[in-house]
């Protein structure tokens, strides 16, 4: 499936993704070692490391469905951090896409919510390593605490809400944005109940905006983490379509939907498949409020080993094709 690339408006300045519009609907893999989804030191073509079954299957079944594909970093082993331990498996799952499929890189070890300056060389070698060979037209990560002072947290924690959280925010992602040689895009964190909490006052609409514009990065947006954010505040209605306003509307070039739910009057964001009505609803809402948008992306999509998507997800899975559809021809 070649990709077309319609419409004519794109992101400027140093910080936009060079040569691409709309680019319609894309999907979003987290690739952990050693389970049934995901990369495997025995699932390469040629018996090395490589995808999973279940994921060949899915990407040769589903992927004339997406126009372009993200895939998430996750530590092989406990070993150095160097491209050359990933090239086998990075190869393998890029050798199943087309050849001009845009793919983009969602990183887990750049630490931009963390509260203390750190070392950054061996990421960012390790990182341009991979955006040379497989060309990523940029990089993504939530603006999250992923570890502290070298121990890496079970879920990353949104940063601190505090002035002076919001200034080292700021300063990391200045520096991933000159260390990086691919655009980076910043996600808003999540906010799930019981399973992170936050510290600080600020809102964090406007300090995500902050940190953004002053970095002058990119802007990715996770409709179920701006939910779970309005929800463990108890903002709904009106007021919470207001406050939307506050964030890089301008900036943001993706969307990632991913499977969320609702328990006991708690936004779980359980990554199960399902999306929400409350998230496409949303989705419908600000799409026409992001000029710049390049895509939107089904994230984790939950598939048997024949690489067929589990029922209960195939509604609102369709349902999202179809709003991403009618945003897409509207460039048209």
């Amino acid at each position: 499936m070649g990709v077309e690339t319609v419409g004519r408006r794109k992101v400027e300045g140093s910080s936009g993704v060079e040569g691409l519009s709309r680019l319609g609907l894309g999907v979003g893999l987290d690739m952990p070692w050693g389970g049934r989804v995901g990369f495997s030191t025995t699932g390469g073509s040629r018996g090395g490391d490589g995808v999973t079954p279940a994921v060949r299957q899915f990407l040769e079944r589903q992927l004339s469905a997406f126009s372009y594909l993200f895939f998430s970093f996750q530590p092989r082993d406990y070993g150095a951090l160097e491209g050359a331990r990933y090239h086998a498996a990075y190869d393998d799952i890029c050798s199943l896409l087309p050849a001009d499929m845009p793919r983009v890189f969602h990183h887990t070890r750049l630490n931009i919510g963390n509260p203390e300056p750190f070392d950054k060389e061996e990421t960012a070698r390790f990182t341009n390593d991979l955006i040379a060979r497989y060309g990523f037209s940029w990089v993504v990560e939530d603006l999250g605490i992923w570890s502290f002072r070298g121990k890496p947290l079970p879920y990353p924690l949104p940063p601190l809400l505090t002035p002076e959280g919001r200034e080292m925010c700021i300063e990391h992602a200045t520096q991933w944005r000159q260390l990086l040689d691919a655009p980076i895009s910043i996600e808003f964190p999540g906010f799930t109940e019981g399973g992170t909490f936050y510290l600080g006052h600020e809102n964090a609409f406007q300090y995500f905006s902050e940190v953004v514009e002053t970095a002058d990065v990119l802007a990715t947006i996770d409709i179920g983490h701006i939910i779970s954010y309005q929800w463990i505040r108890g903002v709904r209605g009106e007021a919470a379509l207001q406050e939307l306003e506050l964030l890089p509307l301008d900036r943001c070039v993706e969307f990632h939907l991913s499977g969320c739910q609702i328990v006991g009057n708690k936004f779980r964001d359980l990554h199960h498949g399902i999306l929400l009505d409350e998230q496409l609803e949303l989705l419908e809402h600000l799409l026409p409020l992001c000029p710049n948008l390049i895509g939107v992306t089904y994230e984790d999509p939950v598939f048997d080993n024949q690489g067929d998507f589990a029922p209960k997800t195939v509604p609102n899975y369709l349902r999202l094709v179809d709003i991403t559809e009618r945003w897409f021809k509207d460039a048209q």
